[in-house]
C-alpha cells in the first residue's frame, strides 16, 4: 500500500510548483436528477476543454454523485486519511472524461469530532484537489454541523444550483442565510438550471436583491441551463449531453458554462 504521508508530500509539492486548482463547492436546491445531470455534464464540458477534473462526493446522504452515478471506488478519503487505504484507491477515471471520489461512505460525526482526523481528511482533501485542475464538489449542508464539513470547501468558490421554481428559490437562499451565518459575509455564485436566458436572469435578479437587502450578501450570475429533454437521453446513454447530442440547446449552455468556470476568479467576478 502507498504511504498517504508520501502522497500528501507529493501534493504539497505539486501545489507548490504549479497554479493553484479551482475548488467548486457545489449545494441545490433542485431535484436530485437535475443535481446530478448538472454535475456530471459541467464535468464533461471541462474535462473536453482540456481541464483534469474531480468531482468529489460530500454528500453524508445517498443522494451524492458517486452513488448516483454508480460508481466501484475501492475507499473513501476517509480511509485514505485513517490510512487504511492507498490514495490511488480513493479516485476512478469515468467515462465521461472526469474522475470521481468520494470523502466519505457515511456520517463524518465522528471523524469532524476528532481533531487528528479532521487534520489528515482536510490534508487528502488537499492531496485530491492538488492533482486536478478543477475539483467540482457535491455538497450538502449537514443539519446537525450546520455548515460545509471540510474548511477547504468553504475557502474555494460556492455555488448554488437553483431552478425558476418558488420552493427552489427559498431553498437556496435558506442555504445562503445559513452558510452567511456559519461563514459570515461572502459571495456566492447562483447557477439556474431548468430555465431559458430570461427566466434565469430574472431568478438572479431577484435573488441577488433580496440576499444583498436582507444579508448584504453579493451574489453572481454564473449562467444558465434550459431544459433539454436530451440530456436525460444522454444520461440513459451512460454520456455527457455534449458527446451525445453536441448540437442541442443544453450542450451549448454547459460548453458556455465551462468556459465560464475555467476562468480565474476575479473574471467569475468571485474575487471582485
Amino acid at each position: 500500500m502507498a504511504s498517504f504521508e508520501c502522497d500528501q508530500a507529493e501534493g504539497l509539492r505539486r501545489m507548490l510548483a504549479g497554479p493553484k486548482p479551482r475548488i467548486f463547492t457545489f449545494l441545490s436546491a433542485t431535484s436530485i436528477a437535475e443535481k446530478s445531470a448538472m454535475l456530471v455534464n459541467l464535468g464533461a464540458s471541462l474535462a473536453a476543454g482540456g481541464s483534469a477534473v474531480v468531482l468529489l462526493d460530500a454528500c453524508a446522504s445517498a443522494n451524492g454523485i458517486a452513488r448516483r452515478m454508480g460508481a466501484e471506488l475501492q475507499a473513501t478519503l476517509l480511509d485514505v486519511a485513517r490510512q487504511q487505504r492507498a490514495f490511488d484507491q480513493a479516485v476512478q477515471a469515468m467515462p465521461q472524461g472526469f474522475s470521481i471520489a468520494a470523502l466519505t461512505a457515511g456520517s463524518l460525526y465522528a471523524a469532524m469530532h476528532d481533531a487528528d482526523q479532521r487534520r489528515r481528511l482536510a490534508n487528502a482533501f488537499g492531496v485530491l484537489a492538488s492533482q486536478s485542475d478543477v475539483l467540482i464538489v457535491d455538497a450538502e449542508l449537514d443539519d446537525d454541523a450546520a455548515g460545509l464539513p471540510l474548511e477547504a470547501m468553504a475557502a474555494g468558490d460556492i455555488v448554488i444550483q437553483v431552478s425558476p421554481d418558488a420552493a427552489s428559490i427559498k431553498q437556496a437562499y435558506a442555504q445562503i442565510k445559513c452558510l452567511n451565518a456559519q461563514l459570515g459575509r461572502r459571495p456566492f455564485g447562483i447557477l439556474v438550471t431548468g430555465a431559458d436566458e430570461q427566466e434565469a436572469n430574472l431568478v438572479y435578479r431577484n435573488m441577488a436583491q433580496v440576499a444583498s437587502r436582507y444579508l448584504a450578501v453579493q451574489l453572481y450570475d454564473l449562467g444558465s441551463v434550459p431544459t433539454d429533454e436530451r440530456v436525460t437521453r444522454a444520461a440513459r446513454l451512460g454520456r455527457s449531453v455534449i458527446d451525445a447530442f453536441p448540437m442541442a440547446g443544453a450542450s451549448v449552455a454547459f460548453r458556455r458554462l465551462a468556459e465560464r468556470f475555467a476562468l480565474p476568479a476575479q473574471e467569475m467576478g468571485f474575487g471582485a
